[in-house]
């Protein structure tokens, strides 16, 4: 049996800088395999800069990045593809494929080359289900709503049967029931797990760390309870807000007080 690295994502000194100017610099952070990362931060901070970086599409950084002990400069796209699956904030409009056709898709890495053999149904209609689509199975996805759309790629995903899934911003177009059943999912499935995520209560109930940005930079990374801080949140986010433990998952829970801190109302004023 192959030994399995205690660490799926390391990342050293992580710096991207397009056009003359910091985008990141001098990121830092490590994921324990089967564990949420959650990466959070204001917008424009760099949350989907740094997803980016760690599934290939932005070339040009400086730093390390480390999958599962291997330096992703040395993974074919034939490697990565059958480790590390992506879902990424903008949901393609122009693919004229049926829901479960799209699916399907997620098998691809997986199947011999020149195989004419069409692979079982099975995992891709249990996904489908999964994600609360199992009526729209044979609809086309161009015909879905925005959240359809979101957990059609979602069903993808997990039908690659990744070590790593990365989501940016997954729950954007969802409302709050699919919100939650997505992180529960996406929390049982005992995979390593890096997603960018706006709503900072989801983001301490599903993650097991945090990493707050800020203008390309890392605030804190850690457990939530130690990320989540007034201290935090008001400084970076500019928002006033009391943070207690959540009475049933025992994480931190924001109760946001609707009034801008007074030095943000004087930044904004300016």
């Amino acid at each position: 049996m192959a030994c399995v690295p205690e660490t799926s994502v390391k990342v050293s000194k992580l710096s991207w800088s397009p056009n003359n100017s910091f985008a990141l610099e001098g990121i830092n952070f490590e994921l324990q395999t089967g564990k949420v990362l959650g990466v959070i931060g204001p917008n424009g901070s760099g949350k989907s800069s740094v997803l980016r970086c760690l599934y290939g599409y932005i070339k040009g950084w400086s730093g390390s990045i480390k999958l599962f002990d291997k330096p992703i400069t040395e993974y074919s796209a034939l490697e990565v593809a059958t480790k590390v699956a992506v879902v990424q904030q903008d949901t393609p409009s122009n693919i004229h494929l049926t829901v479960e056709q799209l699916v399907e898709l997620g098998l691809t890495p997986h199947r011999p080359l020149l195989s004419l053999q069409r692979p079982s149904r099975v995992p891709v209609l249990e996904a489908i289900s999964k994600v609360g689509l199992a009526d729209k199975s044979h609809q086309d996805f161009h015909t879905l709503s925005g959240g359809e759309k979101q957990r059609a790629l979602i069903a993808r995903a997990l039908v690659q049967q990744p070590d790593l899934l990365i989501l940016d911003e997954p729950t954007n177009h969802l409302d709050v029931r699919y919100q939650i059943q997505l992180l529960q999912i996406i929390k049982n499935l005992s995979i390593s797990v890096v997603i960018s995520i706006h709503d900072l209560n989801l983001a301490s109930a599903f993650c097991d760390q945090l990493l707050l940005l800020n203008a390309g930079k890392v605030v804190a990374y850690d457990e939530p309870e130690h990320v989540l801080t007034q201290s935090n949140i008001s400084s970076v986010f500019g928002v006033n807000c009391q943070v207690q433990p959540h009475p049933k998952v025992a994480k931190p829970h924001i109760q946001y007080c609707y009034e801008l801190p007074t030095h943000f109302e004087r930044k904004v004023k300016a």
